[in-house]
């Protein structure tokens, strides 16, 4: 299978992502390093509320490099070194176009220092609050992972998925 180009996005009107989705082979089984987005509206969610490590950049930006940066912003380490998989775009509900790759890397999830954000909560109290990007991460197999992700990301581990059988 030919992987699908992840160059920059000049025609899609909104925001733009880049992430890097983390896999590894254990016990002939692919996994998948995912992030429980953070934040009190997630708290509660599980299905669906997992995500790729990955944000928004502008035009002064290269995708990839995005991805890189997001990377360890989110997770506050180095990405893995190693060949990279281009997953193409994907478009989640909101209309956030996803560029991604996928990266062969062993990441322990108990290392994570995640970046933090902020914002009002509860909404309309004029309190700012921060909370973490991600409030978890852990390994999946592609089955589960596909369950616990954002709907507008499962495509990139299919298409991951099929790049690894090919």
């Amino acid at each position: 299978m030919r992987a699908p180009s992840c160059g920059r996005l000049r025609t899609v009107a909104g925001k733009r992502s880049a992430g890097l989705l983390v896999y590894r082979r254990r016990a002939g089984a692919v996994e998948v390093l995912l992030g429980h987005m953070g934040g009190p509206f997630w708290a509660r969610r599980d299905a669906g509320a997992w995500s790729i490590p990955k944000g928004e950049y502008d035009d002064t930006e290269e995708p990839r490099a995005a991805a890189f940066r997001e990377f360890q912003e989110e997770l506050g380490l180095e990405p893995p070194s190693g060949e990279l998989i281009a997953l193409g775009d994907v478009t989640q509900s909101g209309g956030k176009v996803v560029t991604a790759w996928a990266v062969a890397g062993d990441v322990d999830p108990d290392a994570i220092e995640p970046g933090t954000f902020e914002m009002e909560w509860p909404r309309g109290s004029g309190r700012m609050r921060e909370f973490p990007e991600v409030d978890r991460v852990t390994w999946f197999g592609l089955d589960e992972a596909t369950e616990k992700i954002l709907a507008g990301q499962r495509e990139l581990l299919e298409r991951l998925r099929e790049y690894l059988e090919s």
